[in-house]
Parts: structure tokens; C-alpha cells; sequence
């Protein structure tokens, strides 16, 4: 088992424990930091402390990495899109109908699966043999998604989403004419009380949702617009553009149940660019993610 020591400065005197050590460690979570102090990983001074310890100048820290073990799960070869790879992140077209992570039901045709089988390089993360997912996507939304393929690389992204550092672009159709050129919807979102299985634009246990679109097309009832997210609710442009009534077309969640004119089995929404800080180099980098072959033929029968 390896160790890591660590001597306390005084500049970090008085920090709790589990946050002195997410500043020092930054290829260690803080959530990972807080499972290896409950589990007996990390002592000061000979003890095992709690993660509220607050740190002293002098203080002998030692971790104990745990070794990683791999996850029962099968890899699984697939025709991957990739926008980009190098030795740090790999970001994915994803097609409609992936699922990212395995789920109870469906354990070996996700994302992960296909991942595990792409690289051993998605290796240990957070002490587990896995690849390093730092956002999702819905299992029928399509598009851009990036992946760390080391330690580093997840906490160094994860930070990046969390403080809404990133830039999320989306591309989808809307039934009916929407009047605005632009616009912001500000709402929030939290569980639908009527159907936990939804979301909804609720005032109570809710947390605040912003979305910022402009239209690129409007034709024959319906209007292709980009979205810009600000934060990073559950279903939230899917919500937000339901709740102002122009719903996204084969959306039968949160628009009509009704049988669409395209036939379409899933919504039209396609994640179309990410920007974000690269973890290696440090500098702004865009990438983006093709429509996929449907969005685009719905798009053409609109324009006709």
C-alpha cells in the first residue's frame, strides 16, 4: 500500500481537515478525501481523526492509497464518435439511446461499458477502476460529453462544471412558433409534486434554473433554436421550454403523447459544444459534436 506524507504550513492553519487536504491533494476530491477518513485511510499525527479535525502547523498527515479495485462490469466494444482524445480527457458524440452509467436492468450496454473497452488509460479514479465520467447526459439526448481519463484531469473538470466555469451549448426544435428572437427563462426547477418521476417549474423545493436561447430557424410551426445553459438542472431545457409552451418536438415526457409527424422515438435534443479550461494546459478549448442523421432530416422537412 502506498503513502502519502504531508507536513501542515501555517498558512493553512485552523482549516477542517477534509478541506485542507482538497487544497493540497488536488487529484483528490473532497468526497473521495471524506471516504478515506471514514474508512481509517488518512491519520494525523499517528491518529485517525475526524474530517471536522481542524489542521495545526506542524501536523503530520499521512494517507493511505487504498488499491483500486475494478467494477463488475463487462467492457463492451462500440463504434465510438470521438470528437477529441489525448492523454487526459476524451470527449464523445454520444448518439441517442446511450445510456451513460449501467443502471439496475441494463449493465452492459452504456457508455461506461464501451469506455472500459476504448482504454485502460480510464483507470484508477477515486480509487476505482473506471472511467472518469464528469457530466451526463440523458439516456435520448445526443452530443457532446467529455470524459477524464485521469484523477487530475475528473476533479480538475468536476470543479469546472460545479462552478459553472464551462460553456454548455445545445441545439434543438420546438413545436410552434416561438415570437422571441432571444431570451432568458429564469425559473426553478425541483421535483414535479404531482409526479416525482418528473420535473417541473415548482417555488418550493426547488433550486434556481437559468436558460438562455436565441432562434436559428423558424418554419411550418416550429423553431430551431440554440440553448445556452447557465446552470445544470435535471431535464432543464426540456422543462423550461415545456413550461413556456413551446415543448421540444418527440418529447413525450414533458410535450405531447401524441404520435409526432416525424415519428420520431425520442426527443430532439443534441448537446452541440463544449468549452471548458483543459486540465493539462490550462487553456479555453471548444469542441463540437455534429448533428446527428434524424435531427438533421426533421430540420430539412421543416426548411421544405
Amino acid at each position: 500500500m502506498n503513502k502519502i506524507e504531508i507536513k501542515v504550513e501555517e498558512k493553512y492553519t485552523n482549516l477542517r481537515l477534509d478541506k485542507y487536504l482538497s487544497k493540497v491533494k488536488e487529484d483528490f476530491s473532497r468526497s473521495h478525501i471524506q471516504q478515506l477518513i471514514k474508512e481509517g485511510f488518512i491519520e494525523v499525527n499517528g491518529v485517525k481523526e475526524k474530517k471536522s479535525y481542524k489542521v495545526e502547523t506542524g501536523d503530520h498527515i499521512i494517507i493511505k492509497e487504498k488499491e483500486p479495485q475494478k467494477l463488475d462490469l463487462k467492457e463492451k466494444e462500440m463504434d465510438l464518435d470521438i470528437i477529441y482524445e489525448d492523454d487526459e480527457i476524451i470527449l464523445i458524440n454520444k448518439p441517442a439511446g446511450l445510456l451513460v452509467h449501467p443502471v439496475k436492468g441494463n449493465r452492459t450496454n452504456t457508455l461506461v461499458n464501451a469506455l472500459l473497452s476504448h482504454s485502460e488509460k480510464l483507470g484508477n479514479i477515486n480509487g476505482t477502476i473506471r472511467p472518469g465520467i464528469v457530466h451526463r447526459l440523458d439516456k435520448n439526448t445526443s452530443g457532446a460529453i467529455v470524459v477524464a481519463k485521469t484523477q487530475k484531469s475528473l476533479v480538475n473538470l468536476q470543479k469546472q462544471f460545479k462552478q459553472r466555469k464551462t460553456k454548455k451549448i445545445y441545439r434543438t426544435i420546438l413545436k410552434g412558433t416561438l415570437p422571441y428572437n432571444s431570451g432568458t427563462i429564469d425559473a426553478p426547477i425541483g421535483r414535479n409534486p404531482k409526479n416525482r418521476t418528473k420535473m417541473a417549474v415548482v417555488k418550493e423545493n426547488s433550486k434556481n434554473a437559468v436558460t438562455e436561447f436565441k432562434v436559428l430557424l423558424r418554419s411550418q410551426g416550429y423553431t430551431y433554436v440554440e440553448v445556452s445553459l447557465k446552470t445544470g438542472r435535471t431535464h432543464q431545457i426540456r422543462v423550461h421550454f415545456s413550461h413556456i409552451d413551446y415543448p421540444i418536438i418527440g418529447d413525450q415526457k414533458y410535450g405531447s403523447k401524441e404520435k409526432n409527424e416525424f415519428s420520431l422515438t425520442h426527443h430532439l435534443l443534441h448537446s452541440y459544444q463544449l468549452g471548458f479550461f483543459h486540465p493539462s494546459h490550462e487553456n479555453w478549448v471548444e469542441y463540437n459534436a455534429e448533428l446527428p442523421t434524424n435531427f438533421k432530416q426533421v430540420l430539412s422537412k421543416i426548411k421544405e
